[in-house]
């Protein structure tokens, strides 16, 4: 049993990406949510975690056969920090931490992911562990289980960088995968990524 969880945000609106629903949207005859779906649930954390909100159902629909425990956050309209506190709300009690991964982010491995959760355990479980490329952070990011107050107490479309800014416990940890910084906002950026794969 994995003391780190993974929790995937797909709650939002995705009003960048134009009026489909982007997270269902088909990448390499996928739905883009899947991806980084798929590489949680071959990786260390568990359980793996999905939060949906907007078009729950067809979003929940497409995720079928894959073992994810689905949170739906009621107040997603509010913005990310509740898909967050309705993430961690939803950790079983054996969960020492989450790697939080965002639903557009269909690069990430499940190697990163296994990277990310060996490297917070070596280090001691700091308060968070944030991936680097060149000393710039990217996603995802491992959040320690002690945060849970300080996560609960955000508001808005903001996720944890606010409550990990100087903090001396936030540990990073350098890798070689540029895809820690590409996520999906429109149209033209799937068509980039896609390319790449």
């Amino acid at each position: 049993m994995s003391n780190v969880a993974a929790i995937i945000l797909a709650a939002g609106r995705s009003t960048r990406f134009g009026p489909g629903p982007k997270q269902l949207t088909s990448l390499q005859g996928r739905p883009l949510v899947r991806h980084a779906l798929e590489a949680a649930v071959g990786s260390l954390a568990e359980p793996v975690i999905v939060v949906t909100g907007h078009r729950a159902d067809e979003i929940e629909a497409s995720l079928e056969a894959l073992p994810v425990l689905i949170v739906r956050s009621l107040a997603f309209g509010d913005g990310l920090s509740t898909s967050l506190k309705a993430g961690f709300a939803a950790l079983p009690r054996h969960s020492r931490a989450a790697v939080v991964l965002l639903g557009d982010m269909p690069l990430i491995t499940t190697r990163l992911i296994d990277i990310l959760v060996r490297g917070w355990r070596s280090m001691g479980e700091p308060a968070a562990l944030v991936p680097t490329v060149d000393g710039q952070r990217g996603n995802p990011v491992v959040l320690s289980r002690e945060l849970e107050c300080l996560i609960r107490e955000l508001s808005g479309d903001i996720g944890a960088g606010s409550i990990l800014r100087g903090r001396p416990d936030v540990m990073e940890c350098p890798v070689d995968d540029p895809a820690i910084f590409q996520d999906v906002d429109t149209p033209d950026e799937l068509g980039r990524i896609a390319r790449c794969m």
